[in-house]
Order: C-alpha cells, then sequence, then structure tokens
C-alpha cells in the first residue's frame, strides 16, 4: 500500500523555484527521519536532504544553501524548498520516512528544470 505521497513537481525553468510536499499515512506511528532523495535518468539514487524528529537537518554538498528540508508533524508531511534550480537537480524526487515501524517509500515526483 502506498504510505508515502510526494507532490508538487514539475517543470521549470533554471534559477527558478519549487516546493515539494511529502504526506505519510496516519497509520505510521513515531517517524523519527524523514529524507528526500531524488534519482535522475541512469545515475544512481541520492540522498538529497534529511530532518529528524528534533528537526535537525542535513543536506547534500550539491543543493546547500539552495534547498531547505522542514517538516509539519500535525500535518504528517515533509516539504522540500527547492530555489535557485540547476538542470542538474533534474531528477524524480522520492521521499522515505523512518518510524518504528520500519521504512516507507512514495512514488517519486518529476521535477524538471530546463530552459
Amino acid at each position: 500500500q502506498v504510505q508515502l505521497v510526494e507532490s508538487g513537481g514539475g517543470l521549470v525553468q533554471p534559477g527558478g523555484s519549487l516546493r515539494l510536499s511529502c504526506t505519510a499515512s496516519r497509520s505510521i506511528f513515531s517517524i523519527y527521519v524523514m529524507t528526500w532523495y531524488r534519482q535522475a535518468p541512469g545515475k544512481e539514487r541520492e540522498l538529497v536532504a534529511t530532518i529528524s524528529s528534533g528537526d535537525s537537518t542535513k543536506y547534500a554538498d550539491s543543493v546547500k544553501g539552495r534547498f531547505t528540508i522542514s517538516r509539519d508533524n500535525a500535518k504528517s508531511t515533509a516539504y522540500l524548498q527547492m530555489n535557485s534550480l540547476k538542470p542538474e537537480d533534474t531528477a524524480v524526487y522520492y521521499c522515505n520516512a523512518a518510524s518504528s515501524m520500519g521504512h516507507y517509500w512514495g512514488q517519486g515526483t518529476q521535477v524538471t528544470v530546463s530552459s
């Protein structure tokens, strides 16, 4: 069953912005880490950003200073604000939630950065 749903992807010009959302099913109890990954065609999946239950964050060097991860526990939702987008940011972005119940993945949302 799908327990994480990503949204907010789309086509944007270089230098533009997008905000991705990842909403977890309320059946997932006690999420302690939420993470955004991305995968471009022909490339390995890479970690983009992570946020803990205590709101500690970590970012890939390639997005540091441009992307911001946040979470709204009341809405069971994580966000990825992406600014100053570059063509190399083009990928399918996936959300992952780690909880006491295990790890869960969303189906992904496409982000395309192109002129």
